[in-house]
């Protein structure tokens, strides 16, 4: 296999394209304490320091307790956290062309919540996530719901809380996942296409292995469009690579979906050369992958083949991708935000706290789920998912079919085709 290069930078960090320097967080010696204080740092800074924020949450470690996250990743979406929308009413599920495939999947989404809560509170936290998610959609007429949505949603909720998740998802939707919510799934299949181009430029003989195989990559698919919620079990994992997400490129998932497919070079070359064999074993995403370096290949493999490059190799460059399109004037959005005591102190003088927060909660108060993070502190581990996958031994067509039928129904696939 091709070694990914690392360019040198002088003690900076590349992310995303542009090298910064001089940054305590580039430097594995510095440690955790400097990294929580240039977060903060970046934070209460006016305006808050972005960059920083970025460049944290994408280096080792990421953002490193749940706490920074909820104030660091509003930050990373342009949200003010003094001015979240209002609560779902229940009048948002009537009448709504979704209501019954969300409930549906959200029905089944009983892994996704820490092993050991409650009953009852993961059934209000259910019902909330069915509320979030057509929320969104009614305010987004021009989105259309996915399987696989809710596996975002469900992170974010548990994470933030209600009110901030509902935000966060809107923004999300409109820019990161938004190529995934078109009428048809041609704009999922155009990102999925930008995997093989990237196997070839770093592994020419494990792209080959691949393409004779005839594959391809919709053992991706739910990699990429849940950001890889659905496939990992354990749930500071997804966290992990939600930071990392959130502070890159919408097309980072599927770049670190190249960085785990070279990671697994040797057990998929010595597998048959057979559709459904090697389908079947790289639709098992391992749970012991090394998170960290596979984030940083990811990156390295950003900036030695963007997304410009890989469109002209593979001629790509056909169809517009929105997430694509709208994410340098996203990025530019996001630089101008001032810090939340300054949000608060606006806040108070133009008198809207009481009338945005009835409730008596303001700011990060109204955002966090309260008491639930104990419930999956250290000692606990999310519930092993059921793995995705079938029988090598059926035939090729079936199995593939069936496969991807098991967790995301048949229409799914009946678009990809």
């Amino acid at each position: 296999m091709k070694r990914i290069k690392k360019k040198k930078q002088n003690g900076g960090v590349r992310v995303n394209g542009s090298v910064t320097r001089g940054k305590c967080t580039t430097e594995p010696s510095c440690g955790r304490k400097q990294k929580l204080t240039e977060i903060h740092q970046a934070l209460i800074s006016d305006p808050v320091d972005i960059e920083t924020l970025r460049r944290a949450a994408a280096s080792r470690g990421g953002l490193l307790t749940d706490d920074l996250r909820r104030k660091v990743w509003p930050k990373l979406l342009n949200i003010n956290v003094y001015d979240l929308p209002y609560k779902p009413g229940r009048n948002v599920r009537e009448n709504h062309k979704d209501y019954n495939q969300v409930v549906l999947d959200v029905r089944r989404s009983m892994k996704r919540f820490p092993k050991g809560m409650p009953t009852a509170e993961r059934a209000v936290l259910q019902e909330q996530l069915i509320d979030i998610i057509l929320e969104v959609l009614k305010r987004n007429p021009q989105l259309h719901y996915y399987q696989g949505y809710h596996d975002v949603a469900v992170t974010l909720l548990l994470l933030v809380g209600e009110r901030m998740a509902l935000a966060m998802l809107d923004t999300l939707s409109n820019y990161h996942l938004r190529d995934f919510m078109d009428p048809t799934m041609d704009s999922t299949k155009h990102i999925l296409n930008y995997l093989m181009p990237i196997l070839e430029q770093v592994d020419l003989e494990l792209h080959d292995f691949m393409i004779r195989a005839e594959v391809g990559t919709i053992f991706a698919l739910s990699w990429l469009i849940t950001w890889y919620g659905h496939v990992l079990s354990e749930f500071k994992h997804t966290l992990r690579l939600y930071d990392f997400f959130l502070a890159s490129h919408p097309l980072m998932p599927i770049y670190l979906a190249a960085t785990i497919v070279l990671h697994r070079e040797k057990e998929v070359k010595q597998t048959e050369c057979d559709m459904a064999m090697v389908h079947h074993l790289l639709s098992r995403i391992p749970q012991d992958l090394p998170y960290e370096i596979l984030i940083g290949q990811a990156q390295d493999l950003f900036d030695q083949y963007p997304p410009s490059l890989l469109a002209k190799r593979a001629a790509l460059q056909s169809r517009k991708s929105l997430s694509i399109s709208t994410f340098q004037a996203f990025q530019l959005s996001t630089l101008h935000q001032r810090p939340d005591s300054v949000l608060q102190r606006l806040t108070k003088a133009q008198g809207s706290t009481t009338s945005r927060h009835a409730s008596g909660q303001t700011g990060l108060e109204a955002a966090l789920p309260g008491d639930r993070g104990q419930l999956w502190g250290k000692g606990n581990r999310m519930v092993k998912m059921a793995v995705w996958g079938l029988s090598a031994t059926l035939g090729a067509a079936v199995f593939a079919v069936a496969q991807t039928a098991l967790d995301w129904g048949p229409e799914v696939l009946l678009q990809l085709f």
